[in-house]
């Protein structure tokens, strides 16, 4: 009877692949990524990989093992910790966190329109929620600007804050007696 069944199931067993087995025909990148593209001709557009990624935690760590709330630790975004987002570096060991927690994360490139910050540029940058890191070199008010706020501070008829409270209070006493 064992014989029987061996002959039924051995085809079925060739069929079956093996844990171990690998597609031939994968384009094996760093980090263990295998790609099977589409097509056999298929070249990959030339792309230049940004230097940080701002990662932004977008659900709760509540019900997740704690080796996730570990890696959300590090990255300084748990809930404990106050701060929703943060900014790695693009190197194969933080992309190898990132994608043990990619379903509580939300990851966004960092670009530089208008090139890098250097250190002096440090207190004049912005991130914005996109990736764009904008560096404003100077801000400087126009000389226009300087001189019309001058004359508005020098001029007579303008009325200080102490008048326009006074005003303002009896206005609001005597609604009904024709203040407006």
């Amino acid at each position: 009877m064992n014989c029987r069944l061996l002959k039924i199931v051995s085809p079925l067993l060739g069929i079956v692949r093996s844990k171990g087995y690998k597609a031939p025909g994968g384009i094996r990148y760093p980090g263990g990524i295998v790609y099977y593209p589409r097509y056999p001709d298929h070249k990959d557009p030339e792309y230049t990989p940004s230097k940080l990624f701002r990662v932004e935690r977008i659900k709760a760590s509540k019900g997740y093992p704690y080796w996730q709330k570990n890696l959300l630790k590090e990255l300084n975004i748990l809930e404990r910790c106050g701060t929703k987002v943060a900014i790695v570096k693009n190197i194969p060991e933080n992309n190898t966190r990132l994608w043990k927690i990619k379903h509580l994360i939300k990851v966004t490139p960092i670009v530089f329109p208008f090139g890098e910050p250097t250190k002096e540029d440090i207190n004049y940058t912005v991130l914005k929620e996109n990736g764009q890191c904008i560096v404003t070199k100077k801000l400087e008010p126009k000389q226009e600007q300087i001189e019309a706020f001058e004359h508005f501070n020098k001029d007579v008829k303008k009325m200080d804050s102490e008048t326009i409270k006074k005003d303002s209070r009896y206005k609001w006493n005597n609604a009904f007696t024709g203040g407006f």
